[in-house]
């Protein structure tokens, strides 16, 4: 189902994107229109699922995670896909799971408190998995920005 957007689906995305703490009569007055059109507009948008809920933006090093690393998953066969992923969606560690074209079959993000714990996940519970051939492990040293794509209607 292809929603129409207009420029105002637009603005509010953009907006909440920036700053979701924003009320909706400030987005609203921000936007020259009513608190309570911006909220039939969210409600719109998330019932079209364009909005997935919100999310606080945490430093995760403040809380004592401190190791960053990114996983290249070669699966012994793509037919193993859907199985390999509901076990590695069990991994509270991994914060980001994408399917992929070229060298992996899957390529992960995964946030631990140190290297034990990274060391852990590698060997105790990625391994173990039925349908992965082998990992590669790319450890973080700086996360030098990390933003979000600018919506417009423009395209």
């Amino acid at each position: 189902m292809k929603l129409n957007l207009d420029k105002l689906d637009y603005q509010i995305i953009y907006e909440m994107m920036e700053t979701a703490e924003i009320s909706y009569a400030d987005l609203g007055k921000k936007l020259f229109v009513s608190g309570g059109t911006i909220h039939v507009r969210i409600k719109k948008l998330q019932e079209a699922g364009i909005v997935k809920g919100t999310r606080m933006n945490v430093d995760l090093k403040a809380l004592g995670y401190d190791v960053i690393a990114f996983i290249g998953i070669y699966l012994e066969k793509s037919s193993l896909y859907d199985s390999v992923l509901k076990e590695l969606h069990k991994i509270p560690q991994i914060v980001r799971l994408n399917y992929t074209t070229g060298n992996y079959s899957m390529f992960a993000e995964i946030v631990c408190k140190d290297i034990n714990q990274l060391r852990y996940v590698l060997h105790d519970e990625l391994q173990k998995i039925r349908g992965i051939e082998r990992t590669e492990t790319f450890i973080s040293l700086q996360e030098s920005f990390n933003r979000n794509v600018v919506v417009t209607d423009q395209g």
